[in-house]
C-alpha cells in the first residue's frame, strides 16, 4: 500500500506519518506524525497567519486496531497572529480531535460501541487502554450526542405511555417509579421522565415540538396518565390497554380460589379458571362449570371474566358498546364486592375501552420496552443517577 494511503487509513486528516514503534510491554503501537497544515486562522481575531511561532509534542490515544492500543505522537504547530493589535500564540486545531481532548473522536466512538458490548467499564478499560473514569465520562458524553440528534423531532401520531421502577428509596423505603414514552411510528423510547405526576410529565415534555399530531394515546388505567394525555395531546383519542383490562379479575379469581383449594401453585384449577374458555376442550369446560356451581361468588366473578374476554372479541366499536352496556347492566345487580369495583372502572374508562376496537392499538410495545429497561438495569446492577439511565435507554430502545 503507498504510504499517503497508509496515511489516510491508520491516521486522521492532516497528518503525515514519520515513523512508528512497536510496544511490546503495553500492547501498543507509538505512531510518530507531523502536521500538514501550512497556515491557520486566528481563534481571536479570525485572520489566517502562517508564522510559526514554536511545536509542541502531545500524546493522543487513538481507538485500538488489530488488537493493539494505538497512541498518536503529533508534533503540532503553534502559530502567532500577524494581525494589527493581535499578536496572540494559538495552537493549531486537528480535525478528528477536540481542543484539549487526549483522546480521538474514533476512540469516543468506540467507547460507545464497546460499552453496549461489554458487560463491564473493567473490559471496556481493558480493550481500550483507558481509565474508568475516562470510559465513564465519554460514553455519557456520546450518549447525550446521540440523544441530541433526535431531540428536535416532532411527536408522531401513536403515543404509548407506562411506568416501571428503577431505584429503591433509601430512605423511605419505596420504589422510585419512571415514566417511558415510546413512539410507535418510529419504534422506539421518545422520552424517559422521572415520576408519575401529570404536572411533571408536561413540563418535562414541553420542549417536543408537535403535540398536536397525537392522534392515539395507548395507556393501563392509570388517572394521572389519564388526566395529563387529555391535557397534553387535544387532538388524541385516548386508549385502554386490552391486557389491562381482560386481567382485571384475575386478583379476585385468585382470592377467593385460595380460599377454596388453599395456595397451592400445582393445583391445574389455579391455571384454568384464568385462561380463556374457548381454549379449553369440551370436557375441561363442563367440569369446570360443574366445580362452581357449589361457589356462587367465584362463579360469577369467573363469568363476568369471561365476559370481558368476550367484549374484546367483537368486531366493531358499536358492537363493543352493546357488549360493554349488557355486561354493566349485570353487574349492577351483583353483591359482590369485586364485581362492583368492576363496574365502576369499566364506567370511568368506558371511552378508552371502546376507542381500542377503532383501530386495535395495545399498549405491547411499550410493556416490550420496560422489560428492556428493566434488562439494562439488571446488567448494570441498578442505576443511582437517573440521568445517566435515561440516557442509555434512549440509546438503546432506538
Amino acid at each position: 500500500m503507498p504510504r499517503n494511503e497508509l496515511t489516510k487509513f491508520l491516521l486522521l486528516p492532516k497528518l503525515e506519518l514519520t515513523q512508528f514503534q512497536n510496544i511490546q510491554k503495553s500492547n501498543s503501537i507509538l505512531y510518530h506524525c507531523a502536521t500538514t497544515q501550512k497556515t491557520q486562522f486566528c481563534p481571536h481575531c479570525g485572520l489566517e497567519t502562517n508564522k510559526v511561532h514554536d511545536r509542541r509534542v502531545v500524546k493522543i490515544k487513538d481507538a485500538p486496531q488489530t488488537g493493539r492500543n494505538k497512541i498518536l505522537k503529533i508534533t503540532k504547530k503553534r502559530f502567532r497572529c500577524v494581525g494589527l493589535g493581535c499578536k496572540k500564540v494559538f495552537t493549531e486545531s486537528i480535525q478528528g480531535i477536540a481542543k484539549r481532548a487526549r483522546v480521538t473522536e474514533r476512540m469516543n466512538r468506540e467507547i460507545l460501541y464497546t460499552c453496549d458490548k461489554f458487560s463491564n467499564i473493567k473490559q471496556v478499560a481493558k480493550h481500550t487502554g483507558l481509565g474508568s473514569k475516562t470510559i465513564y465520562k465519554k460514553h455519557y458524553r456520546q450518549l447525550e450526542i446521540k440523544w441530541r440528534e433526535r431531540k428536535d423531532d416532532p411527536w408522531p401520531r401513536t403515543v404509548g405511555i407506562d411506568e416501571h421502577s428503577w431505584l429503591r428509596n433509601k430512605k423511605y423505603g419505596h420504589r422510585e417509579f419512571a415514566t417511558v414514552i415510546v413512539d410507535y411510528n418510529n419504534r422506539r423510547v421518545k422520552e424517559l421522565i422521572p415520576g408519575r405526576v401529570a404536572g411533571q410529565l408536561a413540563h418535562s415534555l414541553a420542549y417536543i415540538p408537535g403535540r398536536e399530531r397525537v392522534r392515539n394515546v395507548v395507556m393501563d388505567l392509570s388517572k394521572p396518565y389519564k388526566s395529563f394525555a387529555k391535557d397534553f395531546f387535544p387532538n388524541a383519542k385516548l386508549i385502554a390497554d386490552k391486557f389491562h383490562v381482560v386481567r382485571l379479575l384475575n386478583p379476585a379469581i385468585n382470592k377467593y380460589r385460595k380460599q377454596i383449594t388453599g395456595d397451592k401453585r400445582k393445583n391445574p384449577i389455579r391455571k384454568l379458571l384464568l385462561k380463556s374458555s374457548i381454549k379449553l376442550d369440551f370436557d375441561t369446560r363442563r367440569v369446570i362449570q360443574k366445580w362452581l356451581k357449589d361457589h356462587p361468588d367465584l362463579e360469577a366473578i369467573y363469568y363476568a371474566k369471561e365476559a370481558i374476554m368476550k367484549l374484546y372479541r367483537c368486531k366493531g366499536r358499536n358492537r363493543a358498546a352493546r357488549s360493554l352496556r349488557k355486561l354493566t347492566d349485570v353487574l349492577a345487580v351483583s353483591k359482590v364486592k369485586e364485581l362492583q369495583s368492576l363496574r365502576r372502572t369499566l364506567m370511568t374508562w368506558r371511552e378508552e375501552i371502546l376507542n381500542y376496537f377503532e383501530n386495535r392499538i395495545t399498549n405491547a410495545r411499550t410493556e416490550g420496552y420496560n422489560n428492556v429497561c428493566k434488562q439494562l438495569q439488571k446488567r448494570a446492577y441498578g442505576y443511582r443517577n437517573f440521568n445517566n439511565y435515561r440516557l442509555k435507554v434512549l440509546n438503546v430502545c432506538c
